[in-house]
């Protein structure tokens, strides 16, 4: 049966609408009319407003489960149905720094579950093992190594249908391997890297337009040498997106960020875990505590984030002076373009999923309304 969403302003990634309904059927937007057939349902959302569901395309863990520590179906299911009380329809579990068996064990748990439900897990990230070690952030020292061919071709082989976004230092790789993966089809993303600002340049004239969450666990902005993060101020086509906790990115760095990089700004959760509900976590000689509100390891370093989707849109609304719609798109119809999904997720639009958030104009209340 279809079902018809009425009484709402409806924000759909490229405009706002006042007067017309949703019609849904079979977990998929059919159609935006202003009549309302009479063989529906009708949810009335009584002037609330109503958007697509939250994108969030780095999450280490649910409310239970660390995905690299437990990379089976069981922490995919709680990391998406966790995900779900926050705001957030659509995910990309990550797997950290890992073992080249936990990594193939991770694409296949991806695949797998994804194969049983048809839901919101899009594919995986796998933020490294490539990383540079000098900036390898909470990331096992362990884990972090060059690539080699023949673990890159594995990698590529086996999970191209499932990793849609790689995280690597992209100075750690000869050209021939960073051709072998810009033609995967995967979306590279740079980060953990002490590219200077000119590597920088030359690794975006290549093909790369994504870095992994800003100014974390890369070279800085200076007035000498402009760095990473630079080169993303510089560049209009890559995308930075950021964890707008307080901790990981000042909110007035991320106001200055978002009036240089606009549209190309967007958020992500980096959660660790979801909820605040572990305290503690401890995996090989990786370690987390929550502290004031943030994870940080036993050396003081910030260790995964805490906060959910639905937190870092309610902070960019607050801190970056955003409008309602603006701060929905950071989490939305941005982050579908910046992984190249802008033709499947992130709007409002006939054959989209009927996945959606309903909120206030002040996005003080932010609630989930999932039909697929």
């Amino acid at each position: 049966m279809k079902q018809a969403i009425i009484n709402g302003i409806i924000h759909t990634g490229d405009e706002i609408i006042t007067d017309d309904a949703i019609i849904i059927e079979n977990g998929k937007i059919v159609s935006i009319q202003n009549e309302i057939p009479n063989d529906v349902e009708k949810i009335d959302l009584k002037g609330k407003h109503i958007a697509a569901g939250f994108i969030d395309i780095q999450i280490n863990g649910g409310e239970k489960f660390y995905f690299s520590q437990t990379p089976t179906e069981e922490a995919i299911d709680d990391i998406y149905n966790s995900s779900l009380k926050y705001g957030t329809t659509h995910v990309l579990p990550c797997l950290i720094s890992s073992s080249h068996e936990t990594i193939l064990q991770g694409i296949e748990a991806v695949r797998n579950y994804r194969k049983k439900y048809n839901n919101g897990v899009i594919g995986m990230h796998l933020e490294g093992p490539f990383l540079n070690p000098l900036k390898r952030g909470a990331h096992s020292i362990s884990q972090v190594r060059k690539p080699t061919n023949s673990e890159l071709e594995e990698i590529i082989r086996l999970g191209k249908d499932v990793i849609k976004v790689i995280t690597i230092a992209p100075e750690c790789f000869t050209d021939d391997q960073l051709n072998m993966l810009l033609e995967s089809g995967i979306v590279i993303s740079a980060g953990h890297s002490t590219m200077t600002h000119k590597e920088a340049q030359y690794y975006f004239s290549k093909g790369i337009n994504l870095v992994t969450h800003l100014f974390n666990a890369m070279t800085q902005f200076g007035h000498r040498e402009p760095g990473l993060v630079g080169a993303v101020f510089e560049n209009e086509n890559v995308y930075a997106p950021v964890i707008l906790d307080g901790a990981h990115c000042d909110y007035a760095a991320a106001k200055v960020t978002y009036k240089l990089k606009q549209e190309k700004l967007f958020l992500i959760s980096d959660a660790a875990f979801l909820g605040r509900k572990v305290e503690s976590f401890k995996w090989e000689d990786f370690d987390a505590h929550l502290e004031d509100g943030f994870y940080r390891n036993n050396e003081g370093n910030l260790a995964g984030a805490s906060i959910s989707m639905q937190e870092a849109v309610q902070n960019a609304y607050k801190y970056l002076n955003a409008s309602t719609d603006e701060a929905i798109k950071m989490a939305t119809s941005r982050v579908a373009k910046a992984i190249g999904l802008e033709k499947q997720l992130g709007k409002i639009k006939p054959g989209f999923p009927a996945s959606f958030v309903k909120f206030d104009v002040d996005l003080s209340e932010i609630e989930t309304l999932n039909f697929i």
